[in-house]
């Protein structure tokens, strides 16, 4: 009993607590096999959810999600109809060792968009583009200077 209270409880306090939040990006893309064999064959994203529409992954030490759905899908609402049409939007994933996923990369022939090179605000970094058009930034943040 004090376990089912303890749990509806912790739920409630949650719920009413309108700081706790969780983000997690949504793209609609046409390319939806494409992006799934991206993010895990070469990010090394695992998945969380999957069916035939959506595909709900996260990075692979699960700090962080990202969502990928196919477009005009009778089940959505009109707002998640739309693909997204390649500009405006890109995604950071800092890393520990960026020079390591460099090399990793590079050797599963991956082509970069930003080689990579340190920032004089302290970013090392370098970008790639996945199939929708994202640009993405990895990066090991540094002080400036350093």
């Amino acid at each position: 009993m004090f376990l089912i209270a303890f749990s509806l409880f912790t739920i409630l306090t949650n719920a009413q607590n309108p700081n706790k939040m969780k983000l997690n990006a949504g793209i609609i893309t046409e390319k939806f096999q494409e992006t799934k064999a991206f993010y895990t064959e070469i990010l090394g994203f695992g998945i969380t959810f999957e069916n035939d529409f959506y595909v709900l992954m996260h990075t692979p030490n699960e700090s962080a999600e990202i969502s990928f759905l196919k477009p005009n899908h009778p089940s959505q609402q009109p707002i998640f109809q739309q693909p997204f049409e390649g500009r405006g939007v890109y995604l950071t994933i800092e890393v520990e060792n960026v020079d390591e996923v460099y090399e990793l990369l590079k050797n599963k022939g991956v082509a970069f968009k930003v080689e990579i090179r340190d920032e004089d605000w302290g970013d090392r970094h370098f970008v790639i583009v996945d199939p929708n058009g994202i640009g993405i930034d990895m990066v090991t943040y540094t002080t400036p200077g350093n």
